[in-house]
């Protein structure tokens, strides 16, 4: 898939208010009231991901969820992140 070239990366970020655009990637944090709450969403997510065969970085920290979302074989960010960040944001 084609990479976004970055007017257009920035044009679609502006969609994505909560997310950030940080070395070609879509960064967005989330807080939860506990553990299990951010493990919940998390599983949720894995099953967005595996429906939509894209996959983001997934960091938990306690109550936090950090994404980051970019197409690893195409070498940056496409309109496959861009599509994963809007069905996250969705959910959240």
């Amino acid at each position: 898939m084609p990479l976004l070239d970055p007017q257009a990366l920035q044009q679609a970020a502006s969609s994505l208010p909560l997310w950030s655009v940080h070395a070609e990637a879509l960064q967005r944090s989330f807080l939860f009231t506990d553990f299990v709450a951010a493990m919940h969403f998390v599983n949720t997510i894995a099953a967005l991901a595996e429906q939509q065969g894209h996959h983001p970085d997934i960091d938990i920290r306690y109550n936090q969820v950090h994404l980051r979302i970019s197409s690893h074989d195409s070498g940056g960010t496409t309109e496959r992140d861009l599509r994963l960040a809007h069905a996250i944001d969705a959910l959240a």
